[in-house]
């Protein structure tokens, strides 16, 4: 990923035909996988009905006639019935139970069903006590046994459904392996051997020009290199990607699945210790090789919706709100320096596209080229009393908050820069166009972790990308607090 003419370019355009043997090999490869992929897959069901996770289509409708069949038993207590089942059902969804998993097993998730059920039940019976409508012990114990028997009779159901459509290649997703050692062969056998779990490698990808007798494993084409990813995504229709051990740098690789293009596959990496199997949540296992799910950045679809929607809500009471600070603030500048009292400047905002960035001046450049061009003032002689004030507890930013009801900019994401500074930095650091995969924001996570004025750059732009991949709306109300106590206490970095 790099900046073209002022735009954010995955630089993912087509190569020129290599000559090299692994060219032909590639263009085999491609062919092959297509082929297999249409056999083994075939067109007994319609592609969207391939793609679609059978956990969500099967599961939720599954656990909401067992969280509701209680109401044959006591009908009278239906209010109850579903309150628990709405609890439930959201307990189930944020804990990952609808996620869908390569091994299927019942035992691993019961502790956790029957707990979330269990603290979904104590949720509602208190209250139904709060409101003075406590039905009693019996029915409830009633209502939860049952609910508990029919939601591990659905599930128990609904994995054996789900591991018959697997075997029978009914279900399948076409899968990439990415690496071509041992693990990766291992891998690829036990993707053979046991269908149950749903992926078919379609191919792999690792150095280029390999020994033809190389590779993960008979039938499993060699398809180019780490950086034909992209292309091969879309040539051969991959909607899974293994990352194993191969010949190829750990910032080569970082670098290209962070790539828009990758995010409508799911990505999964064999973690270097796999033989220690991992504790976190995220994780699943390909017999016994522990596979850690790759996190996708959440800024789109929904997600954006909802960050856009709370922008709105606190900018707009912000700016009511801070009404009389800012008119305080222009009159001081006006006071000081004359007429002119906001600064506008061009910054890059999301996909590297120019805004105007609005800012109580603190001071005048003596040209415009200056402007764009002088990275820190923090010790200009120009700078007067009330912009240094202003600048000391971020009030000159304050303006930036008609930038984000305006939907230039957001209130947590990464700074906005100009345009010659983002051209210098993309050159420099591998990883700094990636902090444009979102809007810019008024603060972030860098800058509350005390990454302000003359810091790294690298080091700032890890943090940007390290928000963009961990993004919640929690974690813009935790900068946002940071941002409030780094104002008060008057801490500039």
């Amino acid at each position: 990923m790099r900046l073209v003419d002022g735009q954010i370019s995955d630089d993912i355009t087509p190569r020129a035909p290599m000559t090299s043997p692994g060219a032909a090999i590639t263009a085999t490869g491609l062919d092959e996988a297509r082929g297999s992929a249409r056999t083994r897959l075939g067109r007994r069901l319609p592609r969207a009905v391939l793609t679609r996770s059978s956990a969500v289509v099967l599961l939720v409708p599954a656990d909401i006639a067992a969280l509701l069949l209680p109401l044959l038993w006591i009908p009278h207590h239906w209010k109850l019935v579903v309150l628990v089942a709405t609890i439930t059902m959201g307990l189930y969804h944020s804990g990952g139970l609808y996620r869908s998993r390569l091994s299927l097993s019942l035992l691993d998730e019961a502790p956790s069903l029957l707990g979330r059920l269990l603290v979904a039940t104590a949720l509602s019976e208190t209250l139904q006590v709060i409101n003075a409508r406590d039905i009693g012990l019996r029915p409830l114990l009633i209502g939860v046994c049952c609910s508990a028997v029919l939601v591990l009779g659905c599930r128990c159901a609904v994995y054996n459904v789900i591991r018959f459509a697997r075997r029978s290649n009914l279900v399948g997703h076409r899968t990439l392996i990415v690496g071509s050692g041992p693990i990766a062969c291992e891998l690829t056998e036990v993707l053979q051997r046991y269908p149950s779990h749903g992926l078919r490698s379609v191919g792999y990808l690792d150095v280029d020009a390999p020994d033809p007798a190389a590779g993960p494993g008979p039938g499993v084409p060699y398809l180019g290199e780490l950086t034909d990813l992209h292309r091969v995504i879309r040539a051969v229709g991959a909607q899974v990607v293994i990352v194993a051990d191969g010949a190829f740098s750990e910032q080569e690789l970082i670098s290209t699945l962070r790539r828009p293009m990758t995010r409508p596959v799911a990505v999964m990496v064999v973690p270097r210790l796999h033989e220690i199997y991992p504790t976190t949540g995220t994780n699943d296992h390909i017999g016994a090789i522990s596979v850690t799910r790759m996190r996708q950045p959440a800024l789109d679809g929904p997600a954006r919706l909802v960050k856009r929607t709370f922008d709105i809500l606190v900018s707009a009471v912000l700016l009511v709100l801070l009404l009389p600070v800012l008119i305080a603030a222009a009159i001081a500048v006006r006071v000081e320096s004359g007429p002119g009292f906001l600064f506008r400047q061009t910054r890059l905002g999301r996909d590297g596209k120019p805004f105007e960035l609005l800012k109580f001046r603190s001071l005048r450049p003596q040209s415009d080229d200056e402007a764009a061009t002088q990275w820190s003032i923090s010790d200009d002689t120009r700078l007067g009393s009330v912009g240094r004030v202003l600048r000391r507890i971020s009030i000159d930013e304050l303006p930036q908050l008609w930038n984000i009801l305006r939907g230039d900019m957001t209130l947590v994401g990464p700074r906005p820069e100009r345009p010659h500074f983002v051209e210098k930095f993309s050159g420099e650091y591998a990883h700094y166009a990636l902090r444009h995969r979102v809007p810019v924001g008024l603060t972030g996570l860098a800058q509350v972790s005390g990454l302000r004025g003359d810091t790294p750059i690298d080091d700032r732009a890890r943090f940007d990308n390290y928000y963009i991949d961990h993004w919640s709306l929690w974690l813009d109300i935790k900068v946002l607090l940071r941002t409030v106590r780094e104002v008060f206490t008057a801490r500039t970095g």
